[in-house]
């Protein structure tokens, strides 16, 4: 399974790269705080994998990295090959670029 880091992520939005963003949280996770993903809990990530790109890079993040490698799993089974997991999640985004950032 391919990953990034929150320093390579934050580097692509900056320099405003293309590519998909996923955020496989529940629903109250995701208002709590989001860094801007498109939200598609794990749950129905493959009910859902159509509106997932398959043509540019998709980087899927949870709370801490376990539920996104999850969400991959299903995916490459269903034939992506354009995924990348978030190291660390949203915690490690919180850990090195915003300290305020609500997590539970």
């Amino acid at each position: 399974m391919k990953e990034i880091t929150v320093e390579e992520l934050k580097e692509k939005m900056d320099n405003q790269e293309d590519f998909q963003l996923i955020d496989v949280r529940e629903e109250f996770e995701y208002e709590t705080s989001n860094i801007s993903g498109e939200h598609i809990p794990l749950a129905e990530i493959i009910l859902e994998q159509n509106k997932i790109s398959r043509e540019k890079p998709v980087v899927i993040h949870c709370r801490s990295g376990k539920r996104s490698a999850q969400a991959i799993m299903l995916l490459e089974q269903q034939g992506f090959d354009n995924l990348l997991n978030l190291q660390g999640g949203i915690l490690a985004w919180r850990d090195a670029f915003d300290p305020d950032m609500q997590v539970y």
